[in-house]
């Protein structure tokens, strides 16, 4: 699944949709992973506030590592309910993003590829780099905990 997600606060989740996050999961070290966990979901950190492309998707097994992206991040994501919520912190629920799934526990590797800007209107003040986020999410057995795969640089410009 293709998205054009507003970052707003340079961020978007992806969630069960029973659940809230509130932001617990950023810490000093989540910040430096660009990844934040909580038990309901992630947050991912984007390079920009603003319109930003991403993608979803569902895999039977983990994937080889993008040779395009500069970061590279993994963690668990339990889905109970089956119903994924992608969303930006400032969105309404009519603007929110579903994605159905099997109810259980997924891995979820979200990649950093530099991209031009989307193919939608974006801020052309905002300052940050175009990024594709590649969301690949696949079943598991058991919890893992936030894994760098590849460290990009630990803080962009701005």
């Amino acid at each position: 699944m293709h998205l054009v997600v507003h970052a707003d606060q340079r961020q978007f989740s992806i969630r069960d949709s029973f659940a809230r996050l509130d932001g617990s999961g950023w810490t000093s070290e989540a910040v430096d992973h660009r990844i934040g966990a909580e038990p309901g979901g992630i947050a991912i950190a984007t390079a920009r506030s603003d319109l930003v492309e991403s993608s979803v998707t569902l895999l039977p097994s983990a994937p080889a590592l993008p040779a395009d992206a500069e970061h590279v991040v993994e963690a668990d994501l339990p889905v109970p309910s089956g119903k994924l919520v992608i969303s930006g912190p400032a969105d309404y629920p009519s603007q929110e993003k579903f994605f159905s799934v099997l109810p259980g526990l997924y891995r979820a590797r979200v990649s950093y590829v530099p991209a031009g800007p989307p193919d939608t209107d974006w801020n052309d003040h905002e300052f940050g780099e175009h990024y594709r986020y590649v969301v690949e999410m696949w079943p598991v057995a058991s919890e893992s905990g936030v894994e760098v795969l590849r460290q990009g640089a630990t803080v962009w410009d701005g």
